[in-house]
């Protein structure tokens, strides 16, 4: 009588684990779903953080080659940092070697609405300059 009943005790075992494991996976996925429900503000602060974090990752790489390749001193870290955090980011460089024919000073501008550099100037020469339309 025993050996009947096991098949049975099994197969209840075996449902009650399934149903556990079911019910753990659709706890985890609402729990997903409810965390990834973002405010207005959080995705417009997320998104404006993401900007800023392009235009100075653009400046730190487009503005340096362009100061060497136009006065051959290499230039690392900007001595001053302007921006709005949205439209624009200005970093300056004071020059080490300008009796050796490096420069003084560089002012390097990107606008996030250009794509690039939109104003270079070295010792209060424009280098470039594009004009935003």
């Amino acid at each position: 009588m025993s050996d009947e009943n096991m098949p049975e005790e099994k197969m209840s075992e075996s449902a009650k684990l399934a149903i556990a494991v079911i019910g753990a996976i659709a706890v985890g996925f609402v729990m997903v779903g409810l965390n990834n429900q973002q405010s207005t503000e959080q995705k417009e602060s997320a998104a404006m953080v993401r900007n800023y974090f392009n235009l100075q990752t653009m400046a730190t790489e487009a503005c340096p080659k362009a100061i060497k390749e136009k006065t051959g001193e290499q230039v690392y870290f900007p001595s001053e940092t302007n921006s709005d955090k949205e439209n624009y980011i200005t970093m300056k460089w004071v020059g080490e070697n300008s009796q050796k024919g490096g420069f003084k000073n560089a002012s390097c501008t990107i606008r996030s609405v250009m794509g690039g550099i939109s104003e270079l100037i070295i010792d209060d020469k424009a280098v470039i300059q594009r004009k935003t339309e």
